[in-house]
């Protein structure tokens, strides 16, 4: 899976802008602040000199999600403010997996593991700078758990963990309760992700962990365990989970994960995703997915209320979220093959990777290259039901193939007007498409 390390696109606010001179409102303005240890001394903290402070990723898939994004930006926002961030990519917690609610998650081979370690790595690195004073640091759970016996394990950490508060942690209790019950596995793992802050806490003196609301008590875990052994008072966040204002669940499209990949989640359908928000959550979604100003993001929001038909929120949130994701370069790719859908554009220019990803969710076929007359094209890509219907359309002016009009009924298509060599862009009148492959 190819990997951009490249710092991400638009993350270019300077540390003394000053939308970060009181980071904590700052988050709190974006709704970023579901549940903190002490609201008054983490604002009093982060207020002042440089913190070290860090966040959790868990291999369990080759790819973070829209869910990490909003980590992944609230990282980047406290960099911005001056603090030092610590990014866990999680060797070791990834090879158990934190509980979900619903069953046991399937163990990944170690070496499976290892190999999407490399592939989140390098897409955290596209969020946060590793330069300068507060340079961000990349670390490893592994490197100090598999060192660790068993034995060591239990005396040192363990001893410290009490079964009846573990129990109690939500999504420990929810599984406890339910038919398949939980493993001794991921019941440990609020244990391992609670080293992980002794560690950083030794290690870097870090004095934050940042995550999801959902995952509050493996948060307190590591604040627990260092105040146990070191005599220590340190601090988590969590974010709110995001949803969406009719109650559906945000970050799946279709019933899928919006996946940071650009072979996961094409960068056309992550563009799509966004510029299908509804006007009731756009405003919250630019707060948390983009670095607008509070100013321009009141403008967008006169702008929804005023002349929602024109979506100048969500295209702006569109673009940013996808150029911050995927660069500049691919939005206007994706903006270009928009256009050129429905005749804005020349479908020539277009990649044969954004072609693809702009057609995948239109009707297809597959002809071969002796049935490209146009009355067979329209009807096997369903524009037309009967050859009659078809012939009507193209009397009538609106058959269109690469989005050029065909007025002929006997006209045959051309193999030099395949484009990448196969594909054909098929239209009825303004807006219905379909796609024709040519399978030889």
């Amino acid at each position: 899976m190819p990997q951009n390390t490249e710092t991400s696109e638009g993350l270019v606010a300077q540390q003394n802008d000053p939308t970060f001179a009181n980071i904590w409102q700052e988050l709190k303005w974006r709704g970023l602040i579901k549940l903190s240890t002490d609201e008054t001394e983490l604002e009093k903290l982060l207020s002042g000199d440089p913190v070290t402070y860090y966040c959790g990723f868990d291999p369990t898939a080759p790819s973070l999600h829209l869910g990490n994004l909003v980590q992944l930006l609230t990282m980047r926002r406290l960099q911005l403010a001056g603090h030092r961030p610590l990014a866990l990519v999680g060797g070791s917690t990834g090879l158990v997996g934190d509980p979900r609610p619903t069953a046991e998650r399937t163990m990944n081979t170690k070496e499976t593991v290892a190999e999407w370690v490399g592939y989140l790595q390098g897409q955290v690195q596209r969020f946060l700078s590793f330069e300068g004073d507060n340079a961000a640091r990349m670390v490893n759970n592994l490197d100090w758990t598999a060192p660790m016996s068993a034995l060591d394990f239990l005396r040192e950490i363990g001893k410290h963990f009490r079964v009846g508060t573990m129990i109690k942690k939500e999504i420990v209790a929810s599984r406890l309760n339910s038919d398949e019950g939980i493993s001794y596995a991921e019941f440990s793992y609020q244990v391992l992700q609670g080293m992980d802050y002794l560690q950083l806490f030794r290690d870097y003196d870090c004095v934050l962990q940042t995550g999801g609301s959902d995952q509050w008590g493996n948060l307190t875990s590591g604040t627990e365990l260092v105040r146990k052994v070191e005599g220590a008072g340190v601090h988590a966040l969590g974010t709110p989970l995001i949803t969406n204002s009719d109650g559906t669940k945000f970050g799946k499209s279709e019933g899928n994960a919006i996946w940071l990949d650009p072979t996961m989640t094409s960068p056309y359908a992550m563009f799509q995703f966004w510029l299908n928000t509804a006007d009731a959550d756009v405003i919250d979604r630019l707060k948390v997915f983009t670095f607008r100003t509070r100013e321009e993001i009141s403008e967008l929001e006169r702008s929804v209320q005023e002349a929602p038909h024109k979506r100048e929120a969500q295209r702006a949130l569109a673009y940013d979220v996808t150029s911050l994701v995927h660069g500049t370069g691919a939005t206007d790719k994706v903006i270009a093959a928009s256009a050129a859908l429905f005749g804005q554009g020349e479908l020539e220019s277009l990649d044969e990777a954004t072609l693809t990803a702009a057609t995948a969710e239109l009707p297809r076929a597959e002809v071969g290259s002796g049935s490209l007359g146009i009355i067979d094209l329209l009807v096997a890509t369903q524009l037309s039901k009967t050859n009659s219907d078809a012939r009507r359309t193209i009397t009538e002016g609106g058959a269109y193939v690469n989005n050029r009009k065909v007025t002929e009924i006997d006209a045959v298509i051309g193999t030099d007007q395949l484009l990448h060599g196969k594909y054909l862009l098929l239209r009825r009148g303004k807006r219905t498409l379909a796609t024709v492959v040519v399978t030889d």
